[in-house]
């Protein structure tokens, strides 16, 4: 089985309206319930003054397949969990990459100046000497991308053949990948659903989405405190 990673720069996110430190909170996600917000038992969506093309049930409602997606992300019995997640890192990144292919035309400097998420979130890239960059989210995700492409490829960190050790850093990778692949998710729901749903895509980008976080949750891969611009996404996909 061939697989890919490397180490160079970070990505740091502010949000546009309140820059802050926030230090990362652990919790056990291993259950969809904890997608959904609750109150007198029953799950309900926090509304928002803001429209929100990717919030339409009759579009979020489209899947390619009912599988069971925690099923589905679940560790099987007697696999290394390093392997389980290193394989399912690869398909995550291919299939970004492939929706990201399909967008090349819609997300653009013009379109999108700024490298933005849900709620404004701003995402800056942080090279290697450590400088934070404000990038137009084209170049802001062709960094994202070729930097886990450079990871994926570095067989120091994913070995090409299974059963060869993972790097002792391995897990601390994965988490910057998975910030960064989030960050791309992200991006396509609050800048370019509707171009998605134009190109009858949105399918194919709901079923991504929810597979990425249930198997993040299921393996504690991202901060909630990172997520949380897009929690009422994460309810309504997870109903």
């Amino acid at each position: 089985m061939g697989r890919r990673v490397l180490d160079m720069g970070g990505c740091q996110s502010n949000s546009s309206s309140d820059e802050e430190d926030v230090n990362v909170r652990k919790a056990n996600h291993t259950n969809l319930s904890l997608f959904k917000v609750r109150k007198n038992n029953s799950p309900h969506l926090v509304l928002s003054s803001e429209v929100k093309p990717y919030l339409k049930d009759h579009f979020l409602s489209k899947r390619i397949t009912d599988v069971d997606l925690l099923t589905l992300s679940a560790l099987p019995h007697g696999l290394d969990q390093q392997e389980w997640i290193a394989t399912h890192t690869v398909s995550f990144f291919q299939n970004t990459n492939v929706l990201l292919s399909a967008l090349s035309d819609f997300c653009s400097m013009a379109t999108c100046p700024t490298a933005k998420g849900p709620k404004n979130n701003l995402y800056e890239w942080t090279d290697d000497q450590g400088r934070k960059l404000k990038c137009v989210a084209p170049i802001y995700i062709d960094y994202a991308m070729c930097y886990i492409q450079e990871l994926l490829t570095d067989e120091r960190v994913f070995p090409a053949k299974t059963g060869l050790p993972f790097s002792p850093g391995f897990m601390f990778l994965i988490q910057k990948v998975f910030l960064l692949l989030f960050r791309t998710l992200a991006h396509m729901f609050s800048a370019h659903y509707q171009d998605i749903i134009a190109m009858e895509l949105h399918p194919h980008l709901n079923t991504l989405f929810l597979h990425f976080m249930t198997f993040s949750h299921t393996f504690r891969l991202l901060d909630p405190v990172e997520t949380a611009a897009i929690d009422d996404l994460i309810s309504v996909l997870a109903l």
